[in-house]
């Protein structure tokens, strides 16, 4: 199916339903007072993250959703029904925003979990609840309060625990394909994928990782160049960074180093914190180099970066040291539930 991560959808929570004005009427009871009833409260709009749901394709068709308007109130102080609610499925990893203010309102990022949108309308009143002792017999009654209406923009932020950057062609892709069982397309152009793919790396019985190629970045990226958006808002909830640079570019007007920075400087322009993340270099492609100039190549590259982090040697298409790699990140992952497993024996002491 289709990747859709965008969507924009209006919501309208029910209308509460009018207040009854009414009396008493029964044999030998000639002044039997006010027994209108209120009118009922209209449903609310939830959003509920469904795991079982991977794309938001499905709001390009519809995208207009209400709730049940409240029933108006009765006589014999019979209040009327309240209005079901409106569920919205959506994917866990979506973001909801309030088109007209850019409010985020919140993120759904487990399954089950459930976001009121709309609030519905309140019921009208009753005559009855109008009646006192200088008002025996009052004939006013309330109508019930609109209901709110939204209009919403939907984010579908794709859940992984590690994320790939890297310029087109650096070999995400073929990276993916020959640690876990995803299969992008893999091509020798640029922009070969244009939807993200998650991919489940299995180190052992107990121990595995989910893993994201994302669309290509290119400059300008954060002003929305190329793919950059898409790109960048995938990476946003990931934990690891794997930076893939080909270190055997064919043109040889194409500068590593400079690579590297570029995409730096889109992490920067589009969100600070993201350079705070764990990010790993990965020189990719060096099945492309004779053996005993890899490393040299490769400690060069990692000098004029001035790299201080964790980086590799691999071919991802040969699956030469992805496995490593894959080995590191798990480990990783392990100190860290370690280290938060801990951190919460510390606190319970």
């Amino acid at each position: 199916m289709k990747f859709v991560d965008e969507a924009e959808i209006t919501v309208h929570a029910g209308n509460g339903g009018n207040g009854c004005v009414s009396f008493r009427r029964e044999k030998f009871i000639p002044l039997g007072g006010p027994d209108g009833g209120n009118g009922g409260d209209g449903g609310d709009v939830w959003l509920l993250a469904d795991e079982g749901l991977n794309t938001l394709i499905d709001f390009r068709h519809e995208r207009t959703f209400r709730a049940q308007r409240g029933e108006n109130g009765m006589g014999r102080q019979m209040a009327g029904k309240d209005g079901e609610d409106c569920i919205i499925r959506v994917p866990v990893g979506t973001s909801i925003i309030n088109v007209d203010t850019e409010e985020i309102i919140g993120d759904l990022i487990r399954h089950g979990e459930r976001l009121k949108v709309a609030v519905g309308g309140h019921g009208g009143a009753g005559n009855t609840v109008f009646k006192s002792s200088v008002n025996r017999s009052p004939r006013k009654a309330t109508p019930g309060t609109e209901g709110e209406v939204r209009e919403l923009r939907m984010e579908l932020k794709v859940l992984a625990d590690v994320g790939l950057l890297g310029f087109p062609n650096a070999g995400k892709s073929t990276f993916i394909r020959a640690v876990s069982a995803a299969t992008p397309r893999v091509a020798d152009y640029p922009f070969t994928t244009l939807q993200p793919h998650l991919g489940v790396v299995r180190i052992g019985p107990d121990q595995s990782f989910v893993i994201a190629d994302i669309p290509g970045l290119i400059e300008g990226a954060a002003e929305g160049a190329g793919l950059g958006i898409q790109f960048l808002k995938h990476v946003s909830r990931t934990r690891l960074l794997l930076h893939l640079v080909d270190m055997a570019p064919l043109d040889d007007d194409v500068d590593p180093v400079a690579q590297v920075r570029a995409i730096e400087e889109e992490l920067q322009k589009f969100d600070p914190e993201l350079l705070k993340r764990p990010r790993w270099l990965v020189f990719n492609k060096a099945d492309l180099m004779l053996e005993e100039d890899r490393q040299k190549h490769a400690k060069a590259l990692v000098r004029k970066l001035k790299w201080k982090s964790p980086w590799f040697v691999v071919s991802a298409i040969a699956r030469e040291g992805t496995w490593d790699v894959c080995l590191k990140i798990q480990d990783f992952f392990d100190r860290i539930k370690a280290e938060a497993a801990e951190s919460l024996r510390s606190e319970d002491a």
